[in-house]
């Protein structure tokens, strides 16, 4: 039998987890090392879904949703006896997207798990629906992050209905210039040589 793991109760861990992180000293390092990630990560149907992206603009923001959305996977890994799946809760396409550029600092990440003691919970392989985009407003993910820290922001919390709707926009933009299956698939240079 699961154990039902309150969302206020990954709300106070998660929190305790974030000022743990916070307090590490190269905190700073690892938002710097996200911030100039942008720039080598090329991304069709993730952070396009953000209504007028600004890889720049929106970096500060989208960290602090990432790092807090972490900080909840780390709390239910811990809660949970350590199970991968559990700890895999859903979340919006663009938090999904930063936290693979956080996942990216690699070795600053296992520094800081050293020193905190506290597991950064990411597993790909653990997430419903495989193409991410499975959280929904009201969910537990959504009550345990309301919980620690009030209401999501909405510019990249997108739920994953609306997610679909503007997925399916970017389908018919992009297949013109020859991007398929989501991104998949690119034949612009061969389009463009003909």
């Amino acid at each position: 039998m699961t154990t039902v793991i309150e969302p206020a109760a990954v709300a106070v861990r998660a929190r305790q987890i974030l000022d743990a992180w916070q307090a590490d000293p190269e905190f700073g390092r690892l938002w710097e090392g996200c911030a100039k990630y942008s720039s080598d990560w090329d991304d069709f149907y993730g952070y396009p879904i953000i209504l007028d992206y600004d890889a720049v603009a929106d970096a500060p923001a989208l960290f602090t949703e990432t790092t807090r959305a972490m900080a909840l996977k780390s709390a239910m890994y811990e809660l949970t006896g350590y199970d991968e799946k559990r700890a895999e809760l859903p979340l919006p396409v663009p938090v999904d997207v930063m936290s693979h550029a956080l996942c990216a600092q690699f070795t600053l990440l296992s520094r800081i798990q050293d020193r905190t003691g506290i597991k950064f919970v990411h597993m790909t392989d653990m997430e419903d629906g495989m193409a991410g985009g499975t959280w929904i407003h009201g969910d537990y993910t959504h009550q345990a992050y309301r919980a620690a820290w009030g209401p999501v922001s909405e510019r990249f919390w997108i739920d994953a209905a609306e997610t679909e709707r503007r997925r399916r926009i970017l389908d018919e933009v992009y297949a013109q210039i020859g991007v398929t299956e989501r991104g998949r698939k690119a034949a612009i240079l061969s389009a463009a040589a003909a």
